[in-house]
Order: C-alpha cells, then structure tokens, then sequence
C-alpha cells in the first residue's frame, strides 16, 4: 500500500510521555483539592491542553483565572519535556528512513504548538515535520476528523495514501473512520486497550523497532468485494527439521506466490527457487542464504528479534496482503514449518486455526517419510476429498497415479472443542461422529480407498496423511 504522507501524534507516539501526562494532571488537580483527580484526567484526556486547562478552572475553579491555570501548568509541562520525557526507542530510525524516502510528514496533537516545539525541540525532532498542527487551532478535537484533515492538507497529503500513527484509542478510532490508513504505536504502560486499538487500525507494533517502510508498503486493507480467482501462496517456514529441496521446489511451482520465513531462504536457496518475498528476524537463516535472499526477492521486511509474533504470523499477513492486492481468495500451503521444538510446532496448529479461512495445509517430507495435514472446518475448507485432490495424489509418498493415498496412515484430531467429523473410504468410518479435543479416537486410521474423503461438519479438525 503506497505512503506518500504521514501524520505523527507526539505525546505517546512520537515521545514517550504519556506517563508525565496521566500524573501531572491528577498532581495538580489534587494540588488543588479536587477529589476523583485521576478519573477526571482520565475522562477529558480526549480535550485539547489548552481547553482541558479552562474547563478544570471553569468547573472546579482551579487557579484564580483562566490564564493562571493555563500558565500553571505550562511550566509544569515544559519542565517535563526537558527534563524528564525521552522520544520512543527507534524513533529517529524510522523518521530517518521516511525522510530518505521523501515522504512529508507532520504532527497532528492535542497539545498547543508552542508546547510541541518546546518538546521537539529538546530532543532534535523538529526539523523531520514540515508542519505543526494543534487542535485547538482547528477547532475541534480528536474525536472529530478535522485535525488529521488539516495535517494531511499542510503537507500536500491525500487521504488514502497518507498514514496516521497513534497510540489514543479516540484518535486511531477517528482517523480510520475518516479513511485513513492508521498504524498504533503500543506501549504496555500507558493503559491502552489492545485489542480496540488493534480493531481500529490497520497495523499495530509495539514499538518503531518493528516497523519500516517495507512493512507499510507491504500492507494491504482486507478487500471485501466477491473474489476474483485464488492466490496459492507457499511460505516457507524456518524449523530446524527441512523439508527437502526437491519437495519444495516442487511446491513454488505449484504456487503463485512464495515467502520465505528466515531459515526457509536456506532450503529455498538449496532448491535454486528465488522467494517473492523474505521476512523475518534473520537470526537463523545462514549468511550466504539470507544476502541472496535480500537480493533476489522483490520485497523484503525486516523485523526485530524482540518481537510480539513470530515469522509465521508475519508471513501469513504478507500473504493476505498480496492476496487483497489481487482481489483473490488466499489458499496456503506450509513446509518446513513442524519439526523443532513442542511449543513451535503447537503454536504452528494455532497459527493454521486461525487461518482456517484460507484453508491451510502443510507439505513435508522430513527424514524421508512424507507427512500432509490440513485444517478442515465448515468456515474454511470443510472437506478433504483425495479422489478429487490432484496434490494430494502427487505428494503422498511413493503413490503411483493409480495408487493414490491407499494403505497410508490418516488420523484426524480435533481442534478448539469438539468436532463433528464424517469419514469415508476409511479402514474405520465415521458419520457425523463427535471427536473431543485433542481426543485420540481419531488417530491410526488407514485410508482403504481412493476415493476417501473427510469432512467437518462442526469445530474445527486437524487432519494428517502420513505416507
């Protein structure tokens, strides 16, 4: 998704400055004799400084004026930023790569311009933004657009193309509403709700380190129109058990797309198959794989080690994106993704429930037995018919075409509750049997037909093919 502008809140986005914030109006309202001070900050966090200053004196009577309270607390302000408050870690990182790409950028705040270029200022920030624009100044505060509107406008911006970073839930709410593309900076200290910051913004990190112009280029909003065909992306994932080079060769030339997950550039690389896309942390792809990978892939996304989410999560988003960008339905297959440790390979299960609606599956063939699963429900791929599955037939270890999956090993084991399962062309067959969670009732079976098949009526099953 194109950035050609950018709108920075300051104060819990730009400079970490939320706690100097939620204390120093509760102080000074309790200063004063105000009871309740915190929940009174708490509730008109939303107005500007300025007015937020009059109406504690205009209701509480703080201060003998108008213009005391105002003063009052501006130089409590102003000592904080000079002394006290730092910009985030990565800050100036991130405004260095936007600036070297020529991208505009201005600050939209809550807090008086004068205030701004004191704290901007103090920190060298102020020569990054070619404008400074206050709320109070416009007219209106955060829960209405005209801040974003006015910003976007002194840098030339347009809407659609030009990105707001907030962390206040009222202002990522206002400026998505408005249209446009918004990135939460999270922090876990300023009390923030992360799940209604994640619903209303179309990026969240916790933090500049997991951001970089790549990513946000790399976004893509969800389209919601009928889709036109489908995008078969392979990702490769970095477990240290590999599938084989000659498998997932294989497997990017079935598909439309590919990613390479950190180490998966090294079997990618073994296989001479060039990537679409490389992302991750690079801590376990080798050096020569990973300056190849930097170099062949059209798009490469870095991320921190320290990070919320693990390449796999990244990569199924870089596969969404590409598919919105198409306007097609995304199907997913995995390899290199199970072998390693227990606690990755249960959080690869949780990763392909979650992407149940892009119908997942996973291709291996790790120490010479080949290995397919897939997650069957009735809101993604609710069936599994091997007569009519082409990939299976092919990728199921030593299957003449004739032969298919007959004598392999299916088991079916239920995910997230329970699961109505029906099985057919089975040694054991099921109608719309219950399978508990995580019950083994499902496992060992034989597939005694060519025309198997497995559906989920209910729940969601993981379903093995074990040649």
């Amino acid at each position: 998704m194109q950035i050609r502008a950018a709108v920075f809140d300051c104060d819990g986005t730009l400079l970490d400055s939320m706690p100097m914030w939620n204390r120093l109006f509760p102080e000074w309202l309790s200063s004063h004799g105000i009871a309740d001070a915190q929940a009174l900050a708490d509730t008109y966090e939303y107005m500007n400084f300025e007015d937020e200053c009059y109406f504690f004196h205009d209701e509480f009577g703080v201060c003998e004026s108008r213009e005391a309270a105002l003063d009052e607390m501006r130089r409590r302000v102003v000592w904080e930023y000079e002394h006290t408050v730092q910009p985030f870690p990565g800050v100036r990182d991130f405004l260095d790569e936007l600036a070297s790409a020529g991208i505009p950028m201005a600050i939209g705040s809550s807090t008086s311009v004068p205030l701004l270029e004191i704290a901007l200022a103090a920190h060298g920030l102020r020569d990054y933004f070619r404008a400074v624009i206050y709320t109070g100044d416009v007219g209106a505060d955060k829960q209405h657009p005209d801040i974003y509107y006015a910003a976007r406008d002194a840098i030339a911006g347009d809407t659609a193309t030009t990105w707001v970073f907030e962390d206040a839930p009222f202002g990522a709410r206002t400026a998505q509403a408005a249209g446009f593309p918004v990135v939460c900076l999270f922090n876990d200290h300023d009390g923030r709700d992360e799940v209604f910051m994640a619903e209303h913004s179309d990026i969240l990190v916790h933090g500049y380190p997991e951001l970089s112009l790549s990513l946000l280029e790399d976004y893509e909003r969800p389209f919601d129109g009928v889709p036109v065909g489908e995008l078969h992306a392979l990702i490769v994932a970095g477990s240290p058990d590999r599938s084989s080079a000659r498998l997932v060769a294989s497997l990017a030339d079935e598909a439309d797309y590919v990613i390479a997950c950190d180490r998966g550039a090294d079997v990618l690389h073994t296989a001479g198959t060039a990537p679409d896309v490389f992302c991750g942390d690079d801590d376990t792809v080798s050096t020569e794989a990973g300056a190849w990978a930097h170099e062949v892939s059209r798009r490469v996304i870095h991320y921190p080690a320290d990070k919320y989410v693990s390449d796999m999560t990244l990569a199924f988003a870089c596969a969404r994106h590409e598919a919105a960008r198409r306007h097609a339905r995304l199907r997913a297959t995995l390899t290199c993704c199970s072998g390693g440790r227990t606690d990755h390979a249960l959080c690869v299960l949780g990763e392909l429930v979650a992407a149940r609606d892009c119908a997942p599956r996973v291709v291996e063939d790790i120490d010479g037995k080949r290995v397919e699963y897939r997650i069957l429900s009735p809101d993604g791929a609710p069936d599994w018919d091997f007569a009519a599955d082409e990939a299976t037939r092919a990728l199921t270890s030593g299957a003449t075409a004739d032969e298919g999956p007959v004598g392999k090993t299916f088991s079916a084991v239920a995910l997230v509750g329970d699961a109505v399962v029906s099985e057919t062309g089975m040694r054991w067959e099921l109608s719309k049997t219950t399978l508990a969670a995580l019950s083994d009732r499902g496992l060992s079976n034989e597939v005694v037909s060519p025309a198997a098949r497995v559906t989920c009526q209910e729940g969601v099953l993981a379903c093995f093919l074990i040649g």
